[in-house]
């Protein structure tokens, strides 16, 4: 099990073993480089634990412990964790703000504690053969175990054909389970129980304190220095990533003056001029004095990758956005680094995303169908998008569902996108079809909302989608923790701070989302910060090449073969005739709509997880078993 994770811990391996139990951890080493072994026990050696991550308010924890008699041995946020644990049981979590995953064996009261941090940044994932629980921090770990064998879960695929990612807990494999973000899991006497230590939360509509701008955002800045500071403990370099937007620009402008030898930076950059953002990132790196370096991506590298992406992602998806930070995290390696801060999370904490302002004009147009301008509206949304911007209001307004979803529905926000993304179902074979049924994604979504999710501000309705599901389940995962560990990088995550957090819910919604200005409050934080020029452009996403990766090169030979008219009827998933025309049309002329794309790129990636997990079953990763009842 553990050799199938060594990536994720390059710099050494431990075991530990007792009556019924059996730990397995990887290390990268971070904080404590000498001294730091896992698995960690107490000094009674009745209580173990393994983890992965970092408690970045260790130093505070240490001394609240000192104060009270404890003593340590030795320099590390684990043995804090440990003691802590010691001292108040499950209620450590409420005082640790971290990244973390990890499992503690309390061999007093023969208990297992598995817990996962509050925004999902590091995963945990968990199943059970006979009588054994088992968990790792990734699925290739437990494929591993004897008896536990890879096998589609159909409903988690139709899941990531309608919002990209599985619902957790629900993973791409059948009878493997995600532990959600927050939760914490206890297993005692044969008894395995799972409940939520910490969720995010908005107050009722009726109750928003719109406040003063300028008083918000004074407290803001100082939360979101001290978060850096925090992220930036470490005992060997931090770096941060520049994507050139306004949050890693920020992020960066509040790390470069605590990085006394110059922070390096990194960036992803394109052939494409409609994905590229270079000139962004070389301008806030020569304003802040960073030791910049970056990797260009041409198409046929995102597909040379791209196999690679899915065997580390351990599920399809639809996007390649994830190949760049793969091999983005690898220059970082390279550069004899294993630790970056990134912006990742302001989108979703401080309304960001073009999806929230579009669910503002959909609203507008539906109390307003006879506004002239409503088509100026929808043009504007999309500043990057410039097709759009050739449409006929008629169709634009067809293409956003304006005045068509009932401003009731708890998913109104989110329904276009679903709608753009299931478009892509129509691949799919027709026995696959049967064996979904009348199974309907988003209705499983919403029968998972929250109780007073209802009550929330539209905006913050929309916000917790993007938090509490695509976050953890693609952007953190898929995009995040699985191509940086996959080169042994640890991510560090500013804005998901669990007080930047709070604070921000507690926000009203033009603080967040001023008109049409996202991130308004944040903008005004940035200023004398970030170059005017960053902070004033329109919001351009993240994305990567799609399809077009896939046209020329070595690629083309595993492409073909996956998307065979018999390879796709082996797997028994999607319609051979109509992927083969779907891949003649990619090869005559690029796939413009993102129906398309997502279709090409979505079977692909799928094709490409049947045949390394469920085909070849283990991978070719040479069997490292752990006997004992209990392994993560």
């Amino acid at each position: 099990m553990a050799e199938a994770i060594a990536h994720r811990g390059p710099d050494g391996r431990g075991t530990f073993t007792a009556d019924g139990v059996g730990l397995a951890h990887v290390r990268l080493s971070i904080v404590g480089l000498s001294d730091g072994r896992q698995p960690m026990s107490n000094c009674t050696g009745d209580i173990a634990i393994a983890f992965n991550g970092e408690i970045f308010n260790y130093v505070e924890l240490r001394d609240e412990l000192v104060a009270k008699g404890h003593r340590f041995h030795t320099q590390t946020d684990t043995e804090v964790l440990l003691q802590l644990y010691e001292s108040i049981g499950e209620q450590c979590l409420q005082h640790l703000n971290g990244d973390f995953a990890f499992a503690i064996w309390d061999g007093r009261r023969r208990r297992l504690l598995l817990a996962r941090d509050r925004m999902g940044v590091r995963p945990l994932f968990y199943t059970r053969s006979g009588d054994t629980l088992y968990f790792a921090s990734e699925i290739k770990a437990l494929l591993e175990v004897p008896g536990v064998e890879a096998e589609l879960d159909p409903f988690a695929l139709d899941q990531i054909f309608t919002m990209w990612a599985p619902i957790a807990p629900r993973t791409t494999f059948k009878g493997i389970l995600e532990l959600e973000p927050g939760h914490v899991l206890m297993a005692q006497g044969g008894q395995v129980t799972d409940r939520a230590y910490w969720t995010m939360q908005f107050p009722d509509a009726r109750d928003i304190d719109p406040g003063r701008i300028a008083d918000r955002q004074e407290e803001l800045q100082a939360l979101l220095t001290d978060s850096v500071r925090l992220r930036m403990r470490a005992d060997v370099p931090v770096g941060a990533y520049l994507s050139g937007g306004l949050d890693s620009s920020l992020i960066t402008a509040l790390a470069a003056p605590m990085a006394p030898s110059g922070l390096n930076t990194f960036s992803v950059t394109f052939d494409s001029t409609e994905h590229d953002e270079s000139s962004f990132q070389r301008l806030v790196a020569e304003s802040l004095n960073t030791h910049h370096r970056s990797v260009r991506c041409a198409g046929s590298e995102i597909a040379s990758w791209f196999p690679d992406v899915v065997h580390h992602a351990e599920r399809p998806v639809l996007r390649t956005a994830p190949a760049p930070l793969y091999r983005l995290s690898g220059l970082v390696r390279d550069e004899g680094m294993k630790v970056v801060l990134t912006g990742e999370g302001a989108d979703e904490v401080f309304a960001g995303y073009d999806i929230f302002r579009e669910a503002r004009v959909r609203r507008f147009c539906g109390r307003q169908p006879h506004s002239r301008i409503r088509p100026h509206l929808f043009r504007k949304l999309y500043p990057y998008l410039p097709g759009l911007k050739q449409q006929s209001p008629q169709y634009l307004a067809a293409y956003f569902g304006a005045g068509t979803d009932r401003p009731d529905d708890l998913l109104f926000s989110h329904r276009p996108r679903f709608r753009s993304t299931t478009a892509a179902k129509i691949f799919y074979s027709d026995e696959f079809k049967a064996t979904l049924g009348s199974y309907d994604a988003a209705e499983d979504l919403t029968s998972r909302l929250p109780r007073d999710f209802g009550r929330w501000h539209p905006l913050h309705q929309a916000q917790f989608l993007e938090a509490r599901f695509l976050l953890p389940g693609y952007i953190l995962s898929s995009q995040g923790d699985r191509m940086a560990m996959a080169h042994g990088v640890e991510g560090r995550f500013p804005f998901l701070d669990h007080r930047v957090v709070e604070f921000a819910g507690r926000l009203s919604p033009e603080a967040k989302l001023k008109g049409l200005e996202e991130k308004h409050i944040l903008r005004c934080v940035a200023k004398g910060l970030v170059p005017d020029t960053v902070i004033h452009r329109p919001k351009q996403p993240y994305r990567a090449p799609d399809s077009s990766s896939f046209v020329d090169g070595q690629a083309q030979a595993y492409v073909g073969e996956c998307l065979s008219e018999q390879a796709i009827a082996g797997t028994g998933l999607f319609n051979p005739r109509a992927v083969s025309r779907l891949h003649d049309k990619s090869r005559s002329r690029p796939l413009t709509g993102f129906r398309d794309n997502a279709a090409f790129v979505g079977i692909l990636s799928t094709q490409l997880w049947h045949r390394q997990y469920v085909q070849n079953n283990r991978h070719g990763v040479a069997s490292a078993r752990v006997a004992a009842p209990v392994a993560g």
